[in-house]
């Protein structure tokens, strides 16, 4: 029972640092191409840049309504999985750890989706979505890869923390007991 705040406390503030990692995702994008938002995202999400005071203040909030969920979503399997962890000590160590290898995950994933794009992608790729009126293209597209390559990169980090989550637990278990005196 003492484990359930944890988890409990786990997913919302890891739903935050999504969302936060989506504003910071989302300003590179913006600086990259401008009209994936001006031409897409403000009208994908209903919304007009002078509602929050400019574009940049915009776009950190469609980066972080955009992910929050992704995050909420991820941490209910790392928090679940801790739950298996022998304490609530090494469960809330085990749920850190798994939250910076998905995030790290995601942004080195971002990253070589985004060059991924720029230097590969030249034609719109099939059920990709160019709204008509896009002057830069290529930025536009090496945006769109930057974008799903995060997701990606989400699931896959997921998947890495899981499996050294597990790994670590079952390293720890298989491990003699240390005894009082014995040295560290």
């Amino acid at each position: 029972m003492r484990k359930i705040p944890v988890l409990l406390g786990a997913i919302p503030a890891i739903a935050i640092i999504s969302g936060l990692y989506g504003a910071l995702h989302d300003q590179l994008s913006f600086s990259v191409s401008s009209e994936y938002f001006t031409r897409f995202k403000y009208a994908q999400f209903g919304f007009e840049p002078q509602w929050f005071g400019g574009h940049r203040q915009t776009v950190a909030v469609i980066g972080f309504l955009a992910t929050w969920w992704f995050g909420a979503f991820i941490a209910t399997f790392l928090a679940g999985t801790a739950l298996l962890q022998q304490n609530k000590s090494e469960m809330r160590k085990a749920i850190v750890r798994g939250a910076m290898i998905t995030l790290g995950v995601a942004a080195i994933c971002a990253l070589l989706g985004l060059a991924y794009g720029w230097w590969f992608i030249r034609e719109t790729p099939d059920g990709w979505l160019l709204p008509a009126g896009v002057v830069d293209r290529h930025a536009f597209l090496a945006v769109g890869s930057m974008h799903n390559c995060s997701y990606g990169g989400g699931v896959l980090g997921l998947i890495v923390a899981l499996t050294d989550m597990e790994w670590r637990r079952l390293k720890r278990k298989a491990q003699p007991p240390r005894t009082a005196g014995s040295p560290s």
